[in-house]
């Protein structure tokens, strides 16, 4: 751990009341410093006070300004570590444990702050086996300030992947830095500062804010404390009234009466409900609540007082789970994924029962279908789809939403960023843009503002010259459509890969890796396997290999037919799964779509369709969630999606060779 010593115990005498050399929070043990580059180590102590810094056997001396600002930049390190690093002024600190590495930023919203923790499941053994010291995260505490940039974060620690840290390790971010690491034999360092539900422009500095005056308005609005506090009281207020009046009014709860999680409940009376499912629609009134669900399960002898799992897929919105009238788990918003142990002794032979108490308060109650619904117990799992007993326990009018006041514009650039800008890195990872769905055209101008935006400031505060940057494109969600259609998240999509002009860019398709029923899909490793194959040719400059699936190149027509072109085709364009390629559409001069035939030739496809003899315009996987999209290269990376136009031929957002 960091170590203060008093001043006497290292030969330094101290005047009365002299201030102490302090270090930001990311210059701390156990961090990770960028190998082969200029690194800045920076502090605070009094004005004028000389500081000494010494690493690897070099001595750097500087001495703080008038306003008490020290820095001083190291010389470039191979990887390696670890290693010790002392700062001398009128007190002495010594920072144990430092590796030199590469260090990634890891950012965006809830994708990929979305943590080990909640996939782990899915990776059960991979993830039992991690202990990995050379891999480490600094979680950046989620914090926003709309009124100026701070010089520093309130807290944070470098923390190694081991089995007590790994579960709060970004999933996409551990993913990349493990196969980076495998790949490289380097250390790895993730600065993780992401925010679920944050827009891109939370993420820009004022001065890029200008270019996007509605934005710039809204922080300005927003830098009133007394504003600030007050919308909060008034949620807050709002809230807990319609929470208190739904208990109140709650008849599974009232007082006096057996529970309606009580196993002795007489339910004949009850209405049933076929689950997975939502009950009815909501009126304009309000159909919204307190909702209460039960089923009865039979166990056999041998499994009586065993532990087990009880699995309730995703539940709009919050519940409260119970066994045999006792609770075993609870979850306050729609989102997680329900899984909860069921402790030793609880389960009994014959039968069980299972109340879960659903509070939905505003839009369509219920329990999202296609997800896992089962009580597992010693290996057997018993299904739990079906008919579950249904009554209402209160009716509530829809509840507004909150304002989150930490999503408004440039307000964790301030808070969650700027302090990161003098500490070098080697690039960054983005996850970002299901909350700009519905406006891709401002996308198209944002997220290339963004790039540019924080590249200025790593230039301007660290010293550093290139940033690459890498990008998650969204994965594939909703409903599949059953035919061609206009779409806010295939255009969103499109705005994402029009940032791929700039240079140092790449971008992880991930059409292929997301679940029409979850924002959250569960398979991070896809993703970030894709970024880091990615990187290996943007920030590492490798040449030789496949790092991107294919991407458009241009359009051209020949008779009635319309053939694309493509680019990093590798050795050759296949469907994925052996059959005829699905998700081309075309349309003539009307702008109508209609599903197309497609062939592969070479480095194109060529495609056509009896209902458009003079085609004009083609997409491919066009549509909020493309199940099915299968044209891949020989790597088995997927072809991002498109759109184009004879008008357009030679449109082309794609990664330079």
């Amino acid at each position: 751990m960091k170590r203060i010593l008093p001043p006497l115990l290292v030969g330094l005498l101290s005047a009365p009341g002299a201030a102490e050399v302090r270090l930001p929070k990311l210059i701390s043990d156990g961090m990770v410093l960028q190998r082969d580059a200029p690194v800045k180590i920076w502090g605070l102590a009094d004005a004028g006070e000389a500081v000494a810094v010494e690493f690897n056997g070099r001595h750097y001396s500087t001495e703080a300004d008038d306003t008490g600002h020290w820095s001083v930049t190291l010389k470039p390190l191979p990887a390696g570590g670890p290693h010790t690093m002392t700062i001398h002024g009128e007190n002495h600190i010594e920072l144990a444990d430092i590796l030199v590495g590469d260090v990634w930023l890891a950012s965006g919203q809830s994708n990929m702050e979305y943590p080990i923790s909640r996939i782990a499941h899915r990776f059960e053994k991979e993830i039992a086996a991690v202990n990995n010291s050379r891999i480490r995260q600094f979680r950046v505490p989620q914090e926003y300030d709309f009124n100026a940039p701070r010089a520093d974060l309130e807290s944070g620690q470098w923390l190694a992947a081991s089995q007590d840290n790994i579960r709060d390790f970004s999933a996409v971010a551990y993913f990349f830095a493990a196969e980076i690491q495998r790949k490289l034999q380097v250390p790895i360092g993730i600065i993780n500062s992401s925010l679920g539900g944050s827009p891109a422009e939370a993420w820009v500095s004022e001065e890029t804010l200008k270019q996007f005056p509605q934005h710039l308005a809204e922080k300005r609005k927003f830098e009133n404390p007394a504003l600030i506090e007050k919308i909060q009281r008034e949620d807050r207020a709002r809230i807990d009234q319609w929470y208190a009046i739904a208990a109140q009014k709650d008849a599974g709860l009232a007082e006096g009466e057996v529970p309606w999680f009580a196993p002795q409940l007489d339910t004949a009376e009850w209405a049933q409900l076929s689950l997975p499912g939502y009950w009815a629609e909501p009126t304009e009134e309000g159909d919204n609540g307190i909702f209460w669900f039960r089923k009865n399960l039979a166990l056999p002898e041998h499994l009586a007082g065993t532990a087990g799992l009880l699995e309730l897929g995703r539940i709009v919105d919050a519940d409260e789970t119970y066994i045999n009238g006792r609770q075993v788990g609870s979850t306050s918003y729609l989102y997680p994924r329900r899984r909860y142990p069921v402790p030793a002794g609880l389960l009994r032979a014959g039968e069980n029962t299972i109340t879960v108490r659903v509070t939905n308060t505003s839009g369509r109650g219920g329990f999202v279908k296609d997800k896992p619904y089962a009580l597992t117990v010693a290996g057997e799992r018993f299904d739990l789809r079906g008919p579950w007993h249904f009554r209402r326990g209160a009716r509530m009018p829809s509840l507004a939403p909150q304002t989150f006041v930490r999503w408004k514009p440039g307000g964790l650039f301030n808070a969650m960023l700027y302090p990161l800008q003098n500490y070098r890195i080697k690039g960054a990872i983005w996850y970002q843009g299901e909350s700009n769905v519905g406006r891709a055209e401002e996308y198209k101008k944002l997220f290339p503002a963004l790039i540019r935006d924080w590249r200025s400031g790593w230039r301007a505060q660290a010293g550093q010259d290139s940033l690459p940057f890498l990008f998650v494109q969204l994965a594939n969600f909703l409903e599949p459509a059953s035919t061609p259609a206009d779409s806010a998240w295939a255009e969103l999509r499109e705005a994402q890969a029009a940032a791929l002009a700039l240079p140092d860019t790449g971008m992880a398709v991930a059409i292929d890796a997301g679940e029409w029923n979850d924002i959250h899909p569960l398979d991070k490793k896809t993703v970030g396997l894709r970024l880091a194959l990615a990187a290996r040719r943007v920030a590492y400059g490798e040449k030789e290999g496949i790092y991107f699936g294919p991407q458009f190149h241009s359009l051209r027509a020949e008779g009635d037919r319309l053939i694309v072109t493509f680019r990093h085709t590798g050795g050759g364009l296949k469907p994925s799964d052996g059959g005829p390629l699905r998700h081309f559409a075309i349309a003539g001069k009307d702008g109508h779509f209609t599903w197309a035939r497609a062939e592969i030739l070479g480095d194109t496809v060529r495609l056509w369709s009896e209902q458009v003899p003079t085609p004009t315009a083609v997409r491919y996987a066009w549509a909020d969630n493309p199940a099915g999209a299968n044209l891949y290269n020989s790597a088995d990376l997927p072809a991002a999606p498109f759109r184009a136009h004879l008008e357009n031929p030679a449109y082309d957002a794609t990664t330079s060779d």
